[in-house]
């Protein structure tokens, strides 16, 4: 996911996505302890997407506290 593409999407859009990329990552925690995890470069992409959320997410908030 693009930070590009995540600065086009409206708050809710984003908070959804945001709330989706958790949920995906609970699940490769919970492959990790059964032993199933087929890519585990996926867990770091993901914690990535939700860092690049919450930093869009961050500068509106600041944008309208201006």
């Amino acid at each position: 996911m693009k930070t590009k593409d995540l600065r086009n999407l409206t708050d809710s859009e984003l908070n959804l996505k945001l709330q989706e990329c958790y949920k995906r990552l609970l699940n490769f925690r919970s492959e990790i302890k059964v032993g199933r995890l087929q890519k585990p470069h996926e867990i770091n992409i993901c914690r990535r997407d939700i860092a690049k959320i919450n930093t869009v997410l961050n500068e509106r908030k600041k944008e309208v506290a201006r």
